[in-house]
């Protein structure tokens, strides 16, 4: 081999290496449809915790709309 065939040879493995550890290093977590995919370190990761909630996310809204028809219904009747 020649010299500039070998230089060339350890310079590519060289460049392959850093590229090898540069994708090892950086993980692979990604936000995808509002959700963070886990990374290579998700056991390391915080907790995240959510307090349940009601079920019916609009109860508000349909209470005041139960309370509306029945506010009508009365004046209609009233009439």
């Amino acid at each position: 081999m020649t010299k500039s065939s070998t230089l060339w040879l350890k310079s590519s493995l060289a460049g392959l290496g850093l590229a090898i550890a540069a994708v090892g290093s950086t993980g692979c977590q990604i936000t995808e449809g509002g959700q963070t995919l886990p990374s290579p370190y998700y056991q390391h990761d915080d907790i995240q915790y959510f307090a349940p909630g009601p079920e019916f996310k609009l109860q508000r809204e349909a209470s005041a709309m139960k309370a509306y028809k029945a506010e009508l219904e009365m004046q209609q009747r009233g009439q």
